[in-house]
């Protein structure tokens, strides 16, 4: 715990709850980061190896990604350390929600996030009886559809090509590797390949597969929806890579949209895009960001170019309690513009101070998150006088 104390800054976190439960073994953790500007919201992340520090940095993520969408939420996020395709999921996902009853949804509103399902959404309210518990439940009953509607991925297409129209481009022919043909992978390759761009590579856990000439995407999306991760076995032989080499395919544009800190010092090193869009949370580390920024490579961070679910999380927010259904198209339309309008600024932000897209889309964000703080007189004054003194 002294570790978790000294980690903590002017912005938070507020608030770190551990729980647990001796009957079903279930394991958790809440970190609610800054509420300067709303209500802690972030997704539930599911899994064996889930550790306080890792959902704390998310929290953090949720903190920049809040303000930086300029959506009035607050950085928060939890995990479960269980196994997510355990056949007592259920139970230890019903566990986890009582032991947080006091805390959810006066201080954090539950959404998904790896290993967690719709159906998992519906059972946090169920089992709290409170339909203003979690968001991402099923359609069915009033939620947003995210992966039907592939929110995250439309907004990293949206991103990709804001900044290639900063650059004079079109998505026409760009040609573009997506690693994690997962939920965000599979939307983004989607809507990139409808607007004209040219799918090189593509990988899931089991492997990697690429083709220069452009991959029949259609038919790698209907692979995906039968076989899942295994569908790169239907690769040939002459496109299939090992697992990583997908980062390292001669491309314009590099997506890496599977898991934190997959392009280090090492990988970036070799990296030959020319411009990277992060699909996943915290991809790149600070390091690799340096080196590529010394290579001219240009680097979109997650929390502008990922946005689109937590700007789509804004609209199931708004519903928890509605009786109405948000509308699709609406939302989609809002995540490709606020997506599109904050790669622009912050990449014009960036070439002006001449400094890294992250430090540009961070100095935003904290801003946002200062100033809201300084309005609700979470910060010292200034100008204030000491306790106890006279005049």
């Amino acid at each position: 715990m002294n570790d978790l104390l000294q980690s903590m800054d002017q912005w938070g976190p507020e608030k770190i709850v551990c729980v647990s439960d001796a009957r079903t073994g279930m394991r958790g953790v809440l970190v609610v980061d800054n509420t300067a500007r709303g209500t802690g919201k972030g997704g539930i992340r599911m899994s064996p190896g889930v550790t306080v520090g890792e959902i704390a940095k998310l929290a953090r993520v949720m903190t920049w990604k809040w303000a930086a969408a300029d959506l009035f939420h607050g950085g928060a996020k939890a995990g479960i350390a269980a196994d997510p395709a355990a056949p007592d999921k259920e139970r230890v996902v019903r566990a986890f929600a009582r032991r947080l009853a006091d805390q959810v949804p006066a201080s954090y509103v539950a959404g998904l996030d790896m290993g967690m399902t719709e159906h998992d959404a519906a059972i946090i309210q169920d089992e709290l009886g409170d339909r203003g518990a979690a968001v991402g439940v099923p359609e069915e009953l009033g939620g947003v559809p995210y992966d039907e509607l592939g929110v995250t991925g439309h907004g990293v297409a949206a991103s990709i090509a804001s900044a290639l129209e900063l650059r004079g481009r079109s998505l026409d022919g760009v040609r573009v590797a997506v690693q994690g043909f997962g939920a965000v992978g599979a939307a983004a390759a989607r809507r990139l390949h409808e607007l004209g761009a040219r799918i090189v590579a593509l990988s899931t856990a089991q492997g990697a597969v690429h083709d220069p000439d452009g991959l029949d995407v259609p038919w790698w999306l209907a692979a995906r929806a039968e076989r899942g991760d295994a569908c790169v076995h239907a690769a040939t032989s002459a496109q299939r890579l090992g697992r990583g080499d997908e980062l390292l395919v001669d491309c314009d544009v590099l997506v890496p949209a599977a898991q934190q800190d997959v392009i280090g010092e090492q990988v970036a090193a070799g990296v030959r895009a020319e411009l990277i869009v992060e699909g996943a949370n915290l991809p790149t580390t600070t390091g690799a960001r340096a080196l590529l920024a010394a290579r001219g490579v240009q680097v979109v961070p997650d929390f502008i170019a990922n946005a689109g679910g937590a700007i789509a999380a804004g609209f199931a927010m708004d519903a928890r309690r509605s009786a109405f259904r948000p509308e699709p198209a609406r939302i989609l339309h809002e995540v490709a513009e606020r997506c599109r309008a904050n790669t622009a600024l912050v990449l014009r932000t960036a070439a002006q101070r001449r400094i890294e897209p992250h430090h540009a889309a961070l100095e935003l964000a904290q801003h946002r998150v200062r100033t809201a703080m300084e309005l609700r007189g979470r910060l010292p004054r200034v100008d204030a006088e000491p306790v106890g003194a006279c005049g």
